[in-house]
């Protein structure tokens, strides 16, 4: 269990939101309801889905090696 105020906590929710912003630009329902709004609060999700798509190899390399550490470190 990671702690969520520690470093490994706040990246590996970097990477969990990266991600499911990925998938969700991916369905146009979701797309059209979560990732419309570009700007403020909101376009936090919208940038997160474009860096998850746009860098999808180096995205899921990192998912794979905080998997690692979580599981056999920490």
């Amino acid at each position: 269990m990671t702690n969520a105020y520690s470093f490994d906590g706040m990246l590996i929710f970097g990477l969990l939101v990266i991600c499911t912003c990925a998938y969700m630009r991916r369905v146009p329902r979701l797309k059209q309801w979560f990732l419309s709004e570009k700007k403020g609060f909101l376009g936090v999700f919208y940038k997160a889905s474009v860096v998850g798509t746009r860098l999808h190899i180096p995205v899921s390399l990192i998912c794979v090696l905080m998997g690692l550490y979580v599981l056999f470190i920490k």
